[in-house]
Parts: structure tokens; sequence; C-alpha cells
């Protein structure tokens, strides 16, 4: 193979690229701020229900058990979330935002939008929604045939 020529692209390779890329920006984005882009889901995620239990989280975000507690445990330690057992199961914690959490998802927006925007530009306009609607169709039956075989879902 000379130099010129190309290995043939894998979607696994891609996809972890443009997931490199994607961070990269958001980082690039959001300045000073150490917040991750799976923070900001997670919070975003809490923001969208009442007092969420950690493995509703899991189900909305797709981010496995382990991952997710880390990251919840990281936005209590920063003031960002507040997290109390629930009296039906002590053993369950509830969740909300404090008050620095959601100041931290209304200035995190712009960044995230921001971000979107350039990797979306990639794309011509016309092609946007369709790539758009086939990562969701892709996580949608991946995520259930990883649940019908018992396999752990993808972060």
């Amino acid at each position: 193979m000379s130099r010129n020529d190309k290995a043939p692209s894998s979607a696994l390779h891609l996809l972890h690229r443009a997931g490199q890329i994607a961070d990269e920006l958001f980082t690039l984005n959001i300045g000073a701020s150490d917040l991750t882009p799976r923070q900001f889901e997670v919070l975003k995620a809490i923001s969208m229900t009442e007092e969420p239990s950690q493995t509703q989280l899991v189900a909305m975000t797709g981010i496995d058990r382990s991952t997710l507690a880390d990251i919840v445990r990281r936005l209590v330690d920063r003031g960002l979330v507040l997290r109390k057992r629930t009296r039906h199961d002590a053993r369950m914690y509830a969740l909300r935002l404090s008050d620095k959490g959601t100041s931290t998802i209304q200035d995190a927006a712009p960044a995230v939008a921001m971000t979107d925007e350039r990797l979306l530009s990639a794309l011509p306009v016309k092609e946007r929604d369709a790539f758009i609607k086939g990562l969701e169709r892709m996580v949608a039956e991946l995520t259930s045939h990883a649940d019908a075989t018992g396999a752990n879902s993808a972060e």
C-alpha cells in the first residue's frame, strides 16, 4: 500500500473518531468550565425528571450504572446535584439539581449548541436530519438488542 492509499474505514473506528472530535469541540466551546459532555447529559436528564433515581438516569442516558454513579458523585461533590435517600427504598437515591446545577446547565447550553452546529456543519444541510435520525435509530436498535441479549448497553 502506498502512502496515499487509505485503509478501508470501519464504522467502529469512525464513530470513535467522531466521538473524540465531538469531545474536543465541546471542551473548546465550554471554556473555563470543566463540565464534560456526559456530565451535561446527566444534568439535563435530572432537569427533565422530578427527582429521578440513578437507575432512571441509566435508562434515560444509556450510560452504564458504574460510570453514571461516578458522574453523579462528581456532580454532587461539585455542588451541582443534590442527592437524598428515597423513603420507599433506603438503597436508592433521588436526585435534583441545585441552584448551581441549574445555572451550570443554562450556561453550558450555548456550548452544546455550538458543538452540535460545528459537527453538523461538516454535512450538507439536506443530510443533517437524516444523519441524526440514523444515529437515533442505530442507538435505539442496538440498545434494544443489547437489552434482549442481556449485554451491557454502551455508554
